[in-house]
Order: C-alpha cells, then sequence, then structure tokens
C-alpha cells in the first residue's frame, strides 16, 4: 500500500493558520467606515439566577447621565447616548470607525415575576448592570434611576 504526503516540505508550508488568512481576507472586503454612526444597538447579556434576571449592556464612553431607564406596559426601555469627538481642526480625523456612537434603545418585556419597584441599575466600567428581582407584584409604570 502507498502512503500519500501532502506537502512533506515544511520549509514551503504556510506558517499563517488558516484561520487567520480568512481573517484578513473577510477584514479587507469591509467598508472602511471613517465617520462615526448616528446611531447603534449595544449588546446585551441576560443572566438568571434565583433571585432573578440581570441584564448587562455594554456601554463603553457612555455616562451614567446619558442613560434613561424606563418601564411602561410590560417592556423596560433603555435609552441614551454615547457622544462622538468633537471634530476641531487640530483633532484626530477617524482612519476607521468599529465602534457604536450615537443613540441607542434597547427594549426588554419583562415577565409578571419581576418586581419592578425593586428593579436597580448601575454603570461600571461600560457595562450596565440592571438586577431585575423576582416577585409576584404587578406594576404598570416605573422609572429607575441610573447610580
Amino acid at each position: 500500500m502507498a502512503t500519500l504526503l501532502y506537502n512533506n516540505r515544511p520549509a514551503l508550508r504556510s506558517t499563517r493558520t488558516f484561520n487567520s488568512l480568512l481573517n484578513d481576507m473577510l477584514r479587507d472586503t469591509l467598508p472602511a467606515v471613517t465617520e462615526p454612526a448616528k446611531s447603534f444597538v449595544p449588546a446585551a447579556d441576560v443572566l438568571e439566577s434565583e433571585q432573578g434576571f440581570e441584564l448587562h449592556l455594554a456601554l463603553p464612553g457612555v455616562v451614567k447621565e446619558d442613560v434613561k431607564i424606563d418601564f411602561q406596559e410590560g417592556q423596560l426601555v433603555i435609552s441614551g447616548e454615547r457622544k462622538a469627538p468633537a471634530a476641531d481642526e487640530n483633532a484626530p480625523k477617524f482612519r476607521r470607525v468599529e465602534t457604536g456612537f450615537g443613540s441607542f434603545t434597547r427594549s426588554f418585556r419583562l415577565p409578571e415575576t419581576v418586581d419592578v419597584t425593586a428593579i436597580n441599575a448601575q454603570l461600571t466600567d461600560g457595562i450596565l448592570r440592571v438586577t431585575l428581582p423576582f416577585d409576584s407584584k404587578k406594576v404598570t409604570k416605573h422609572h429607575i434611576e441610573v447610580r
């Protein structure tokens, strides 16, 4: 039986992995955005424990004064804005923009088991953490203050 060897000369084999080659190919085909967008959608993670839910929103560069959280008719609405750097003559110019700037809004339908009067929100290190404790009370409208 014959043994087949595939590229048995290591000196001629590429040292780059297939994934890095594929990433380079795909990255080069993406359009280079040089101006910040007017809006974006922050990434969200929802966790559940015995005490309730916890919602994490990635909001790098957003200050707590620019975040608004409201509960109305069964929905938690989180909105705000991440301001783009001011464009001066002396300021550096964007060469490529991959992060989100502008306004954002995320809505989450909450189950009736969440006590909306006990919802707590905290913005630290670019992550908005909203705790949604379980309860049997039913509330239709409530404003949550960011600390």
